[in-house]
């Protein structure tokens, strides 16, 4: 079954995936040339993934570290721009190694053309990722 091709829908299909840690078909969902950026990156943190393979190396390894369980509060605004998306949501589950709760507050811009991402500005909290077993990334922190 393909992906839906509506912001809002590829989205929200996208979500169902990582939920479902299927990390290999989220990945699929992205335009060889998107782009990821994450603003509120802390150091040691990557700021920017150029291209889809730069996605999926970084998150090769998530559901090893956040066993993520809901996206409670989940908001989809449309913009002026009928491709482009505001997000908010929470991400809660627990942290593989530690096996303390994870609840993470998120707002995303997201840009999708012909049914693939393009461009996800992810803001999320830095200071979650201070604790232990958030680091999936291998950062230098």
């Amino acid at each position: 079954m393909p992906a839906p091709t509506s912001p809002a829908d590829l989205f929200r299909h996208g979500l169902r995936l990582l939920l479902d840690k299927d990390i290999p078909s989220w990945v699929a969902l992205w335009a060889e040339d998107g782009v990821m950026e994450f603003p509120f990156a802390p150091d040691g943190w990557p700021r920017r993934l150029e291209g889809k393979e730069a996605v999926a190396a970084y998150m090769r390894h998530y559901p090893d570290h956040i066993d993520l369980h809901d996206f409670p509060e989940l908001r989809i605004h449309q913009t002026t721009d009928s491709q482009t998306v505001v997000v908010e949501m929470r991400g809660v589950g627990r942290l593989v190694e530690s096996d303390a709760p994870f609840d993470m507050t998120y707002i995303a811009v997201v840009t999708v053309r012909d049914g693939h991402f393009t461009s996800y500005r992810d803001y999320w909290n830095p200071l979650a990722v201070q604790e232990p077993g958030a680091d999936f990334t291998g950062s230098s922190r």
